[in-house]
């Protein structure tokens, strides 16, 4: 089930809150678990069993390494637990890759039958790792309560692309949590918006940047290749917020505070900024959890910043496309710790943004193609090196007919909209009738963007998001 389907929109979520408001607080939970378990089993109900067993293993280590702080053994049932949560994660996520890289080197054929891949695994992998890691530290008491971790991994809204949500951030809501009439306003809002940059742009441009990505790399002239790249960009970009904005409005419509997990990417300056503003969460898990583990500035600061990269890119997918996408961005990032960044802030405004679309670009072409050779293939075209044009007149017809759409997505992927709303609501704020009419615009605008999204959802096959595969 996703949320920009009719199932989700007009029949279960209806259905959770009524149920959920209408229900006394000490069962309020139990309502959200009930649907939350029946949201992941809907499309996949034979690895609800993963999720149950994750759950119950990271249960019970939770309450061992309480009762063991402070001693020796607290730390050998972290590390076990861990061990365990990320053996079964590479199980199910790794094994065809490494099986096939050892064909490849061995060159000898393995009979293999792929394991499946439960939807999400990654992210409640990386939740428990979180609550265990935090339990130790001692930043949130172990649960006592097994229904309790089951609902905190469970949680539909970012059951199965994220934010990762760090316990320590939600320990207390788990328990007790209030919602006034403002958070579910803001809730609904938040959710409509990114309902409309799945639907209106990442499903729209998504077919666009096909035509190119999909199609023979040696045929696209060299602005064609940029052009396709681009839309990647943005599609990837709004369909990854959107998800995000969902999830987040969700959450707040439960009582839930979930933190940002984008902040305007595309108007960075450099590697370093984009990955301070692109999906946040995950940033800050490898930051918590391994960079600083590892030893983090302190030792071995290089070993550390690529070994992060690496595992950030794999954890993308099972393919070494997503390692090699990884460790360009470790080397990005690298260059730009070591001397660039001092560049980047003395040069103009202008060339630091030229530099970092470049960069991003790039990278993404490597984060798309798995097939490595064709990948390079496209950055050939990309860079003009062969006998590719410059450019091509299907390139001006596509770019004629879908101009309002590009121009209305680049301008979405900026802080204008916000800004522009912050603006009016400052100027109308005074006088009761202004003060109506600020009141009733986001209202107005979520209602044009809810049956604009309904309208292009009549009659489209299901469109998963992106980073479901992750």
């Amino acid at each position: 089930m996703v949320f920009s389907s009719f199932v989700f929109l007009f029949a279960f979520l209806p259905v959770v809150l009524l149920l959920y408001f209408v229900t006394p607080d000490r069962a309020k939970n139990a309502v959200l678990l009930i649907f939350s378990l029946l949201f992941y089993a809907w499309g996949e109900p034979v690895w609800i069993v993963v999720l149950l067993l994750n759950a119950a293993v990271g249960w019970g280590c939770g309450l061992w390494i309480e009762r063991c702080r402070g001693r020796k053994k607290a730390a050998a049932v972290l590390f076990g637990s861990a061990a365990f949560q990320i053996a079964l994660l590479v199980y199910f996520k790794y094994t065809g890759l490494l099986l096939h890289t050892l064909q490849a080197a061995i060159g000898v054929a393995l009979p293999f039958r792929e394991p499946g891949l439960p939807i999400g695994i990654s992210f409640f992998t990386f939740h428990l790792i979180s609550y265990l890691t935090d339990v130790y530290r001692g930043e949130a008491r172990a649960l006592k309560s097994y229904s309790q971790l089951l609902l905190y991994l469970s949680l539909f809204p970012q059951l199965v692309a994220g934010p990762i949500v760090r316990f320590a951030d939600v320990h207390r809501q788990l328990e007790r949590r209030r919602v006034t009439l403002e958070d579910f306003a803001r809730g609904i809002s938040r959710f409509v918006i990114g309902l409309g940059k799945k639907v209106v742009f990442a499903d729209s441009l998504a077919g666009l940047a096909a035509v190119y990505l999909e199609g023979d790399p040696g045929k696209l002239s060299v602005a064609g290749a940029w052009f396709g790249i681009v839309l990647f960009a943005l599609q990837i970009y709004f369909d990854f917020s959107g998800y995000s904005d969902m999830a987040i409005g969700l959450g707040r419509m439960f009582g839930f505070a979930f933190k940002e997990n984008f902040d305007y990417p595309y108007v960075s300056r450099s590697a370093t900024e984009f990955w301070r503003r692109w999906n946040i969460s995950v940033g800050r898990f490898f930051r918590d959890y391994v960079y600083i583990p590892l030893g983090g500035n302190r030792r071995r600061p290089w070993f550390n910043l690529f070994a992060v990269w690496a595992l950030t890119g794999l954890w993308h997918g099972a393919s070494w496309n997503y390692v090699a996408w990884g460790l360009y961005f470790g080397l990005l990032i690298a260059i730009e710790k070591s001397f660039f960044s001092r560049l980047l802030e003395a040069a103009p405004s202008l060339f630091s943004h030229l530099y970092f679309a470049i960069a991003v670009l790039t990278g993404w072409v490597l984060f798309y193609f798995e097939a490595i050779g064709r990948g390079l293939l496209y950055l050939r075209t990309m860079y003009g090196f062969g006998a590719a044009p410059l450019t091509d007149a299907e390139l001006a017809i596509r770019l004629q007919n879908n101009v309002f759409l590009l121009l209305a997505a680049i301008v979405a992927a900026t802080p204008l909209p916000a800004a522009i709303h912050r603006a009016l609501a400052e100027r109308l704020r005074p006088g009761a009738v202004r003060g109506l009419y600020t009141n009733a615009l986001v209202p107005v605008v979520c209602l044009a963007i809810l049956a604009v999204s309904v309208l292009l959802l009549v009659g489209k096959t299901y469109s998963p998001f992106f980073y479901f595969r992750f």
